[in-house]
């Protein structure tokens, strides 16, 4: 099959995935279910994913291939470490509070197994976590934050950056976030990490 032709059917298959999820949820999902959604072989389902475990980490790994290959990247520049958090933020809302993140970290929930939500840490925040952790250390080596551990300082940026917009997404309490909106949290989130880890504690000339 050439690669074009496979990579649309494979998408076709993805978006099937992801109706039978919000259908039935992880546990009622079966490769067979998906392949008739998708109106593909089962076949072709476990070849190019293994099993039903192997296409769901390839939904997470293709979610979150923007903002990876974002960060990769900026990574391979010598743009300001904060400049890059402030192209990257709405990016990375935007990836955790769309609708297919909302549809995997619903199924994950009711997943009494685990597997989907170990799938999502692997695919997802594990792969994107140490990328942030290299800005933020650029951050430190170029003067403008200062912290002793590189990990509690990603924490604090994603807590800025998402706080609680994840979870009243999955709850059904917000609409899906506008531009304007990831935006402008996303410089605030900036803002408020340099007011909180900034070279000069925050207060000093600011008066």
């Amino acid at each position: 099959m050439r690669e074009e032709k496979r990579s649309l059917r494979q998408q076709q298959i993805e978006a099937a995935a992801y109706e039978v999820l919000e259908a039935k949820g992880y546990g009622g999902t079966s490769m067979q279910g998906i392949a008739k959604q998708a109106r593909a072989s089962n076949e072709t389902l476990y070849n190019w994913y293994g099993d039903k475990q192997g296409l769901f980490r390839a939904l997470v790994t293709r979610n979150a291939e923007e903002v990876r290959s974002h960060l990769e990247a900026e990574l391979q520049t010598d743009h300001d470490a904060l400049s890059i958090l402030g192209s990257l933020g709405p990016k990375l809302l935007n990836l955790l509070t769309g609708d297919r993140a909302v549809a995997l970290n619903r199924a994950a929930a009711a997943d009494s197994s685990g597997e989907l939500g170990a799938t999502l840490s692997r695919a997802g925040r594990e792969a994107v976590f140490p990328l942030l952790e290299q800005v933020l250390l650029r951050a430190r080596q170029e003067g403008h934050l200062r912290f002793e551990e590189s990990g509690a300082a990603v924490g604090l940026y994603l807590d800025l950056l998402i706080g609680d917009q994840q979870i009243r997404r999955v709850i059904g309490r917000l609409p899906a976030p506008t531009d304007e909106f990831c935006e402008a949290r996303s410089k605030r989130a900036v803002t408020h990490l340099r007011q909180l880890l900034g070279s000069q504690p925050y207060g000093d000339g600011h008066k």
